[in-house]
């Protein structure tokens, strides 16, 4: 048995292999496979909610992160934030990014 593992270890082409060919043919389908199932649609999310942010405009329903649900009043791109009117004379600031999404007309 000592003379089996001594012979591997002096000669590493015995194992069957570059270990490196081995590495790279267990991570890069590992690799991939997080790409398609995490790494892309998690892109795709936050693109569309880039774009939802970027055509919100006055009068639109919407729902914070926090949960608040309130019209926009107003819209400072330059400081990146929305007014949202929650109630009659109640206005609060939000800063543009925290608006999860837009309600849908129920």
């Amino acid at each position: 048995m000592i003379e089996f593992l001594t012979g591997l270890a002096a000669n590493p082409d015995a194992q069957g292999g570059n270990p490196l060919t081995q590495m790279l043919i267990f991570f890069v389908p590992i690799i991939l496979i997080m790409y398609f199932f995490m790494i892309r649609p998690q892109k795709k999310k936050q693109k569309e909610h880039q774009m939802m942010l970027a055509s919100l405009k006055n009068g639109d329903k919407v729902i914070t992160n926090s949960g608040i649900i309130g019209t926009i009043a107003g819209i400072h791109d330059d400081q990146n934030k929305i007014v949202l009117k929650v109630a009659d004379q109640v206005k609060i600031e939000f800063v543009k990014s925290s608006i999860a999404g837009l309600m849908q007309d129920q």
